[in-house]
């Protein structure tokens, strides 16, 4: 079923809202920048007394930075591979699974293959920072790839038994079973870790979201949300968000926001 406008939800859905998880690129942020509006709008749900987990696709050298400076309780990185977050003022992290030097070799031959196939494929500006997977770089610092070429670089990753997701800006390879949601479920599961409040229930959460790669969140929450630029994608989509704002990208997670913090 298609998703409906988010401003059809029942003032009684909202009030069992007590956590907001997020993607960031293109979610949060609006053509690479976070907004003045956008960020303030995650102080207000802290002030507001919501918890704050975005999980992305970034690397880790941009978690860490996010978890220590922005008003967030954890953040779940690398399409699930692991979350950080702050305890008594120190950077701690949970790994989803462990990789081992197996995996790291077998997306080294990999990577070979993807730029023998695409000799014109980039990766990433911020691989470096990167410790489980791969991005490939499909519209960020480079032209936009043609969608037949992106469906045929995701084919060549599952033919070699990878996961490869298609977010806003990369395509994301890795090897491991994990995902998004199996990384969020995982520190939730553990006890919330930075989290100072009461732990919402899974049921509690909100989850906002623009691109197929965030397929399991629409799936296994609730409540979740596309902003406005999801439409792009719903055609190439099984699953659908229950909601979809009116507005994209940032200005769109800002229309989620006044309304729950308005409730």
């Amino acid at each position: 079923m298609k998703p409906i406008a988010w401003s059809n939800i029942k003032k009684e859905d909202l009030i069992k809202i007590k956590g907001v998880c997020l993607d960031i690129d293109e979610t949060l942020s609006t053509r690479g920048k976070l907004t003045a509006h956008a960020y303030s709008a995650l102080w207000k749900l802290k002030e507001k007394n919501f918890a704050v987990v975005p999980i992305t696709g970034r690397p880790a050298g941009w978690c860490d930075h996010m978890v220590r400076f922005w008003p967030v309780d954890a953040v779940v990185g690398e399409n699930g591979a692991f979350s950080f977050f702050m305890q008594n003022k120190i950077r701690r992290r949970l790994d989803t699974i462990s990789v081992d030097v197996d995996h790291k070799n077998k997306l080294s031959l990999l990577s070979k293959k993807i730029l023998a196939s695409f000799p014109f494929a980039k990766w990433a500006s911020d691989q470096a920072y990167r410790e489980f997977d791969l991005a490939i770089d499909v519209c960020e610092d480079v032209p936009p790839w043609k969608k037949e070429d992106i469906q045929e670089l995701l084919q060549l990753c599952h033919k070699d038994g990878a996961h490869a997701k298609l977010s806003s800006i990369h395509v994301n390879v890795w090897y491991g079973d994990y995902d998004k949601l199996s990384g969020f479920k995982k520190w939730l599961s553990t006890g919330a870790p930075g989290l100072q409040t009461a732990v919402p229930g899974f049921d509690e959460w909100l989850f906002v979201g623009d691109s197929p790669n965030d397929e399991p969140l629409f799936s296994a929450f609730k409540f979740s949300v596309g902003v406005a630029n999801l439409k792009d994608f719903l055609d190439c989509m099984t699953h659908y968000p229950c909601w979809i704002t009116t507005q994209e990208s940032g200005a769109g997670f800002c229309e989620v926001t006044e309304k729950l913090i308005t409730n």
